[in-house]
């Protein structure tokens, strides 16, 4: 925005085109700001206050002003001034402030005496990203503190919508916070990409706070709602962030440990992740009813992102086969591509999906999984062999899988295999204690009519 158009304007217009760019910048570039105040301040509070310092002074200082050729270094150099600013005002209190102080000014001076670009070109601030992302994840804090420490300082969202997700207080959520934080500091938790020899290891952690956040966005726990297009869409922009920048990380030193398989299990992931947000405008009514893959209107699911998430999944799974080892999240974007590719269900290729998921079972047993398994064997061979798998996991005396007993999908999948041998009772004994189970508004809309319908 140059100074002859800025002149020619009225002050309240100018307002309200600075206030503009700046919401733009914000929702476009803060967790970008945000990373890299954190890599120069290191401190994740003082970092997110000086930030919005920052934005405050931009609004006062454009409209006066010119608007700055590149804005987001002003704002990042602008912060990071307040920073300095707001230590100093509590060493007046505080000694031990004292030493940051210095330190931060003598790492501001080296940076702009070395190169005063190279810290703030868009490589840098990439890398900041991943740095963030990778010190959310760290395997050191609690699994539930990485989730919501990515979403608050990775995603942008707000505590209350993390707390609403998943299904806690928005004063507990931030404790939470508050603690993964304080761990970070006090333990001392690098700020920085794994190097080559972590990196296998530290991406599985990533990778899995993502899978959680999608699943969560796929299937809310809890609600009016059956998904949560806000956490789909945050954890699909992290799988592309992540495809990005993962390369970039393995550059950073020798040697690189087989970085196509590393690479090959984040495009599984965002293939998983593109392919089963493409069904959501088809897997609720317009008035908020749950329906069921067999009577979804599949001319309603995005094609885009099922092109997209196929051409992943054939890049992934032609990597992989070079080692003979197929990860988790291949396996189940490769279940969701028969899916997706299928015109019905009954054209559905249920033999393949059973094979699949053979695979998918041997490198994670887990209880959903073979749930899941037990479903597609039962489309495949009938609701009798269904109903075997189902009881053979839910019946497991070993306790192995003895979180199944409260989960309502479980109870829910029995019910549908009872139903379908024309077991009424024992059908309806099996929705009620599914409908038991869960608080998800049009899930429990859903089993009731199931019910009603058994009666």
């Amino acid at each position: 925005m140059s100074e002859r158009v800025m002149s020619e304007r009225s002050p309240d217009q100018i307002d309200d085109q600075v206030r503009e760019l700046l919401d733009s910048l914000y929702r476009v570039d803060s967790g970008r700001i945000l990373a890299t105040l954190i890599r120069l301040l290191g401190d994740f509070d003082l970092a997110e206050e000086a930030m919005h310092e920052a934005f405050a002074a931009a609004l006062s200082l454009w409209s006066k002003s010119r608007v700055p050729d590149n804005p987001r270094p002003w704002l990042i150099s602008t912060a990071r001034f307040k920073a300095i600013d707001t230590l100093r005002r509590r060493a007046r209190f505080d000694a031990s402030q004292d030493e940051l102080v210095h330190h931060i000014e003598a790492q501001s001076i080296s940076t702009d005496r070395s190169n005063p670009e190279q810290s703030l070109d868009d490589d840098f601030l990439e890398d900041d990203r991943l740095r963030l992302i990778f010190t959310c994840c760290h395997p050191s804090l609690a699994p539930e503190a990485r989730v919501a420490l990515t979403l608050r300082e990775v995603c942008g969202l707000t505590t209350e919508e993390i707390a609403k997700a998943f299904l806690t207080t928005p004063r507990t959520l931030a404790q939470r916070i508050v603690r993964a934080k304080a761990k970070i500091r006090e333990t001392r938790i690098p700020y920085e990409v794994p190097t080559p020899r972590e990196l296998p290891e530290r991406l599985g952690a990533v990778l899995h706070v993502i899978y959680l956040v999608f699943n969560e966005g796929y299937s809310a726990a809890a609600g009016a709602e059956v998904t949560r297009a806000d956490l789909t869409g945050e954890a699909i922009r992290l799988g592309r962030l992540l495809m990005e920048l993962h390369l970039t990380a393995l550059h950073l030193a020798e040697p690189r440990p087989q970085p196509e398989v590393m690479g090959a299990e984040i495009m599984g992931l965002l293939a998983l992740m593109l392919l089963q947000e493409s069904r959501r405008a088809a897997r609720t009514s317009p008035t908020g009813e749950l329906i069921l893959l067999e009577n979804q209107d599949r001319a309603l699911w995005n094609r885009e992102q099922i092109a997209e998430g196929v051409a992943l999944l054939e890049k992934t799974l032609k990597s992989q086969q070079k080692f003979r080892r197929f990860g988790s999240y291949t396996l189940q974007a490769a279940i969701a591509a028969v899916h997706a590719e299928a015109e019905s269900v009954a054209a559905t290729d249920w033999r393949q999906i059973v094979a699949i998921y053979d695979q998918l079972v041997r490198i994670q047993p887990s209880p959903v999984v073979l749930l899941n398994r037990a479903v597609a064997i039962a489309m495949r061979d009938g609701p009798e062999a269904g109903l075997e798998q189902i009881d053979a996991v839910l019946g497991d005396s070993s306790g192995k899988h003895g979180e199944l007993a409260n989960y309502y999908l479980a109870h829910s999948a029995r019910a549908d295999m009872y139903r379908r041998l024309g077991r009424t009772a024992e059908a309806r004994a099996s929705y009620e204690k599914a409908l038991a189970l869960t608080q998800q508004e049009p899930e429990r809309q859903f089993l009731q009519e199931r019910i009603r319908q058994l009666k």
